[in-house]
């Protein structure tokens, strides 16, 4: 049957109805074994899978352009975007309206797979740690971000498929989804930037595990998780030289715009969750782990990660960092990706 009588005015699926097709389209391309398609690379999920984009603010990292980017060049579709706030960018709004801009510039300039959709605004108090010490009893925020995560992978999950939260913030949201509907674990895969590791151990620290420690261990606890612990320098994805080179449309002028508030330490680019997934090569090695339940619980960060060789951890441990700036400017460089 023709899709015509599916379709918005002017011709747009709706933004649900479009992801699911083009989930049916590349699982029906895949190795199907035993009703789940073999993973591209060392992790559970890979550019096929739908992405949220969940992170605080949008102005110090490439995040949202390497996520745009990588969705218009058969990288993984982006369902839906969270801004929040954290203990590192406070407030709510700016940070929203920082990634409003991200989006809007990237749909002016012509890419392709990004819904139409809002920035959903979503600023929470930590999560409380009850006293008797059981996740279950944690009481939730019932928050805006954490209801997407609920709704969006309820539409769009399939058994081998789940949606994946790519988060460069605390994990608050995330956690809050948990504690609204348990059953989202089953639909969905976080994979974070975030904390550190130190063979053959993992923590959720520093950065982003620190913001909300309670979250952090309902999250290593219950969810199949991905933490990314390892940073490369982003200054050199966009230097002050290349400036000139950025393409001429309005992602170039906010990437140019940006491009002197990258932050410079080396332990914080939010974007190598978006590139673990969207690119199997950057990640280099994977330790596998459990949450060590027996440590006492920290309030100044998440809990340790101790190796376990089916556990629901992945640590991604080393990354290929220079394919992060080739596949960025081969990206940029290409005419075709603004549908010249």
């Amino acid at each position: 049957m023709s899709d015509a009588r599916l379709r918005l005015p002017g011709g747009r699926l709706p933004v649900a109805l479009n992801l699911v097709l083009v989930l049916v389209a590349t699982s029906c391309s895949g190795t199907l074994d035993a009703g789940k398609d073999i993973p591209h690379g060392m992790l559970p999920v890979d550019e096929r899978n739908p992405v949220i984009i969940y992170n605080d603010s949008s102005i110090d990292n490439w995040m949202g352009e390497y996520a745009f980017l990588l969705a218009n060049n058969g990288g993984p579709p982006v369902a839906g975007l969270i801004a929040t706030a954290s203990g590192y960018w406070h407030n709510v709004d700016d940070n929203a309206s920082g990634w409003s801009s991200v989006l809007t510039a990237a749909q002016a300039s012509g890419l392709k797979n990004i819904p139409e959709m809002v920035v959903t605004s979503t600023a929470n108090p930590v999560l409380v740690r009850p006293m008797d010490g059981e996740i279950d009893d944690t009481a939730p925020n019932n928050s805006a971000g954490a209801s997407l995560i609920v709704n969006l992978s309820r539409e769009l999950s399939l058994p081998w498929r789940p949606v994946v939260v790519l988060a460069g913030t605390q994990m608050t949201d995330v956690a809050d989804a948990y504690l609204i509907d348990h059953s989202v674990v089953q639909r969905v895969v976080v994979v974070a930037a975030l904390g550190s590791y130190a063979a053959p151990n993992g923590v959720m620290a520093a950065p982003n595990g620190e913001l909300d420690p309670w979250a952090d261990w309902i999250v290593a606890q219950r969810f199949q998780y991905v933490q990314v612990s390892a940073f490369y320098d982003q200054t050199v994805d966009v230097t002050t030289a290349q400036l000139p080179d950025l393409p001429s449309n309005p992602l170039g002028v906010e990437m140019a715009a940006k491009q002197p508030n990258i932050f410079t330490i080396t332990t914080a680019a939010d974007q190598v969750s978006v590139l673990a997934v969207a690119l199997p090569a950057f990640v280099g090695a994977v330790q596998r782990a459990v949450p060590d339940t027996t440590a006492p619980f920290d309030s100044t960060q998440g809990p340790p990660l101790i190796p376990a060789a089916n556990g629901n951890v992945w640590i991604v441990t080393q990354i290929a960092a220079p394919l992060a700036g080739a596949t960025l400017w081969q990206m940029l460089l290409d005419r075709t990706s603004f549908g010249g």
